[in-house]
């Protein structure tokens, strides 16, 4: 097993330089090679943790004004799970630097759940070192991309949703969406609906229920306002407002 870097170049991947340097240190002790739980990362890991759901969930609500708790709770989910925190300490090379007991093996293929909670404990450290504000700076230095993507991901089924954002950010209004007409039984109509923005109509759509017609709707006026653009005969881009 190689011998792990120095705290020194661990700080400069970091960006963050400690004052209490033995912060950092019982960040990367893991409980295999500690002379006790107590001195191992884990306490770290277990305040890094809630302050990196804190930050997280304070970011999205001030990003996201116009998104419901569910749209919150799905990007949040997506864009801070146990594999992408593994991934932010594999890029930072926090395994380079994880002291190890002789039974973990070769740190170059550590587990998730490990170097999910190294990112958690350097979380922690940093705010018991500097407080909320540097914490926050380096989490959403290394979660931005993330959340971002995390976002289109959720808005290619959530149309409305992303229409409404959009519209909120640009201060254009509320969208209404019409039914201009229905056809078939009750137990199987299908409806034509479209929306309509300051006295302006958009190209209409049938769905098989009103929330499929309204989803589609959301996507023709995203389309016009040039908020989103549609990739060959399926996939759509959105283009998220300013």
């Amino acid at each position: 097993m190689s011998e792990a870097i120095s705290l020194e170049i661990i700080e400069q991947r970091i960006c963050y330089q400690f004052t209490d340097k033995a912060l950092l240190a019982q960040a990367l002790v893991h409980a295999s090679i500690a002379a006790n739980r107590v001195a191992s990362n884990e306490r770290l890991e277990f305040l890094g943790d809630a302050i990196l759901g804190t930050v997280v969930c304070e970011h999205l609500y001030r990003r996201f004004p116009g998104e419901l708790e569910g749209e919150l709770t799905k990007i949040k989910s997506n864009a801070v799970s146990r594999r992408v925190c593994a991934e932010i300490a594999v890029d930072l090379g926090l395994a380079d630097a994880v002291q190890l007991g002789k039974g973990m093996g070769d740190r170059t293929v550590l587990p998730h759940s490990l170097l999910a909670a190294l990112f958690e404990s350097v979380v922690g450290a940093i705010y018991l070192d500097g407080g909320i504000d540097p914490a926050r700076i380096f989490i959403l230095n290394c979660l931005n991309e993330r959340i971002e993507e995390s976002t289109r991901l959720g808005h290619q089924q959530n149309f409305k949703s992303v229409l409404q954002q959009s519209l909120q950010r640009k201060d254009l209004g509320t969208p209404a969406y019409l039914v201009l007409d229905e056809k078939g039984p009750d137990h199987a109509k299908s409806f034509e609906i479209c929306v309509e923005l300051a006295g302006r109509r958009f190209k209409a759509t049938w769905g098989l229920s009103k929330k499929a017609a309204e989803q589609e709707a959301a996507l023709e006026a995203l389309v016009e306002l040039g908020f989103a653009e549609r990739i060959g005969l399926t996939e759509v881009r959105i283009i998220l407002a300013a």
